[in-house]
């Protein structure tokens, strides 16, 4: 009897170490939405397969199985490049309610960042959006509340903080952080962002102030193209490439590359959770419809640090960083002797999780997610409003308003057209 229990016992042990070790392979749609075993390729399905949606439908790890596009053009397109078994969809909302896709990947415009992202995140889907994260600061607000509410997982697509070269600074981001935090710069530290210094503002996005009205080519829905924005006569520089330059759409050259640029500096000097506390501007007046061009705008935190995008690049010789103790410059040059070895002696920074695919099969949160990608944008949309408004802005980076100006605020959270809301 005691021989029958041992084998009895080690049954039960080798069939219960045998179903844990099979537990990861069972199919998502036997245990239940939301779940993804680690060892299940990633289904994913794209919103917005014009030039930016196309470049991702071939990423590691994952499948697309549905994609959505108001062009009919670009969705053919898009469906000829995936193959056969694909599902096309003019409507997102039909797409998120698809159960078999385990992340949206958000393509259009900016100015549908904020709706698709809540609505996919609404039904239980994890979220890659293109950047600027969203076109206003209270839909990045609201973002915010869907992926935390619905528990999502929500990677922007800008990337500098984990990896790549950092445009002029010949290196990545990593070891900017770490001369930051090192000290060998001093305290407070000015940012400036310019063709100085590496960065190229594209100013060639920038709209027009004498649009003809034309008609809708019949392969584009323009009344959903638009959605939530104003409605304004066609002309193709609205739509698809040239949409960049349209205050109702995106930013120009801020809005385009803005996050790119900003989001590694919010994140080496260790501004994650805050905002700045000022904006001043130094721009023509700009066209209430049409984005232009601006000389400088800089951004202060309460601390004294500042971020200066400059627009004129008219210092040759203009610094990256700037410290009381020392510089950095393009190409990572600096006025610091040794600096390559000093830094080797210091700490890395903190671990990040930088693989999406990781973030979620183990539900842990992204290196720029909806809460730091929040703060990054939100730089962007202060910058935005200031230059749209031609005036310097005070800010509550904790109650994210602008101090004393009803038309900055009301800026933050404009209304939509109807239907669309959120």
């Amino acid at each position: 009897m005691k021989s029958s229990l041992k084998n009895s016992r080690r049954r039960f042990i080798k069939n219960s170490t045998a179903l844990a070790a099979g537990f990861f392979i069972v199919p998502r749609h036997v245990l239940g939405r939301g779940f993804i075993a680690p060892s299940d390729q990633l289904t994913k399905a794209i919103v917005g397969v014009g030039g930016m949606g196309k470049g991702h439908i071939n990423y590691a790890g994952t499948r697309v199985v549905a994609i959505c596009d108001v062009d009919k053009n670009h969705l053919s397109e898009a469906a000829n490049m995936i193959g056969g078994g694909v599902k096309t969809f003019h409507d997102h909302r039909e797409l998120v309610a698809l159960p078999e896709v385990d992340i949206v990947h958000i393509a259009t415009p900016p100015h549908w960042h904020g709706l698709i992202a809540i609505d996919a995140a609404k039904a239980g889907k994890d979220i890659w959006c293109e950047k600027p994260m969203t076109r206003t600061i209270g839909e990045g607000k609201k973002v915010i509340e869907a992926v935390q509410q619905y528990k999502r997982m929500f990677r922007l697509n800008t990337w500098f903080r984990f990896s790549d070269n950092f445009y002029g600074m010949n290196t990545t981001v990593r070891p900017i952080k770490k001369l930051v935090e090192s000290g060998l710069l001093g305290w407070p530290l000015t940012v400036t962002v310019s063709k100085t210094t590496g960065f190229d503002w594209k100013f060639y996005w920038v709209g027009k102030t004498k649009l003809e009205t034309m008609p809708v080519p019949p392969e584009l829905d323009y009344d959903r193209w638009l959605g939530p924005a104003p409605y304004k006569p066609y002309n193709p520089h609205r739509v698809h490439q040239t949409f960049r330059g349209y205050w109702d759409y995106d930013g120009g050259g801020l809005g385009d590359m803005g996050q790119h640029y900003i989001d590694p500096i919010q994140y080496f000097l260790g501004k994650d959770d805050t905002s700045p506390v000022s904006v001043e501007v130094d721009a023509e007046q700009q066209h209430p419809d049409a984005v232009g061009t601006f000389r400088k705008i800089t951004f202060t935190y309460e601390d004294g640090c500042k971020i200066i995008l400059d627009g004129e690049a008219k210092d040759p010789d203009a610094a990256y960083i700037v410290g009381p103790k020392g510089k950095l410059y393009a190409g990572f040059k600096s006025d610091i002797p040794n600096l390559k070895e000093k830094l080797a002696l210091m700490p890395d920074p903190a671990p990040q999780v930088t693989d999406f695919l990781d973030s979620v099969k183990y539900r842990k949160p992204f290196a720029l997610n909806e809460m730091n990608g929040f703060r990054s944008c939100t730089i962007i949309n202060m910058g935005k409003i200031a230059l749209q408004l031609g005036r310097s802005l005070q800010f509550d980076p904790v109650n994210q308003v602008f101090i004393g100006d009803d038309e900055a605020n009301y800026l933050i959270n404009p209304p939509m057209r109807g239907p669309w809301h959120i």
